[in-house]
């Protein structure tokens, strides 16, 4: 999500809250049925959760914040033993929205990270919506979009140092844990973040899928180690993380065009065998 093209898309776009809940769940809850007929955001306040809208899973936790379209199927489920609570907040679009974009039919995360000040916002909105009154209501629809703003100025802050932090780390852990049985499912939820976030972040700096980069290290890792000793392709396999030495065979002579085998008795001696000069990557 361009946190630019949705602050303007807000920006040009009539709205109004519907109204504001703040719900507390026990650990290990579950619970589904749909969304609102309104669209809507979820701001956790404490404890963990998992919120999958028409089953594209968020992990929810102080830090983040995810917007969920109107009638979504929805499954909740408390995480952790700790007290799950948030604050959701429903809008009604008021007149058509800008093209190329439609809020009541759209789930996504941002992440604005640990912001006193949205905290603070959030707190009071959810006390000024409770009274009664023209004043409380102008003071709740002011409120709304201060929160946005805040949220919408922390994303955007995150967004660079933050992303690229975040692949430097787990792109990192991919490295030193390369032989292990690592899922992309995995990787996600270590980092408290969904699958599509992560694909993002990889995306943008890498120009793959994180599936695909694990895959690309661990044959990398498998043409170092067939160049180096003399071990049975099976062990060779399993060294990079690939228990089935038929697959590993296979993907490898997908990628570099020879089998493990060919490849060690063409370049063990002759590393510079290819005819561009140099060991396929």
């Amino acid at each position: 999500m361009d946190i630019n093209m949705l602050a303007e898309h807000f920006a040009h776009t009539s709205f109004r809250v519907e109204q504001v809940f703040r719900y507390s769940r026990d650990p290990g809850m579950r619970c589904d049925g749909y969304t609102e007929p309104f669209p809507g955001f979820v701001f956790p306040l404490r404890g963990k959760a998992e919120f999958v809208f028409n089953g594209t899973p968020y992990t929810l936790a102080p830090g983040n914040v995810v917007h969920g379209g109107a009638h979504m199927h929805l499954d909740r489920h408390v995480l952790g033993d700790s007290r799950w609570e948030y604050l959701l907040v429903l809008y009604r679009i008021c007149a058509p929205e800008p093209g190329g974009f439609c809020l009541p039919k759209s789930h996504f995360e941002l992440v604005p990270g640990h912001s006193p000040r949205l905290t603070e916002l959030l707190e009071l909105l959810w006390k000024v919506s409770r009274e009664p009154g023209g004043i409380s209501a102008f003071q709740t629809e002011m409120l709304f979009r201060c929160a946005l703003e805040e949220l919408f100025v922390c994303v955007r802050n995150q967004s660079n140092d933050g992303e690229q932090a975040l692949f430097e780390q787990i792109s990192k852990y991919i490295q030193e844990h390369y032989m292990e049985a690592l899922t992309v499912r995995a990787l996600a939820e270590q980092n408290e973040m969904n699958e599509n976030r992560l694909f993002y972040v990889f995306k943008k700096y890498t120009g793959m899928g994180p599936g695909k980069y694990l895959m690309a290290y661990r044959l990398n890792r498998a043409k170092e180690c067939l160049l180096a000793n003399d071990a049975p392709i099976g062990e060779v396999a399993n060294g990079v993380g690939y228990t089935d030495a038929l697959y590993f065979s296979r993907i490898f002579k997908k990628q570099f065009g020879v089998s493990p085998g060919e490849f060690r008795a063409t370049f063990r001696n002759n590393p510079y065998g290819f005819q561009d000069g140099s060991i396929p990557q």
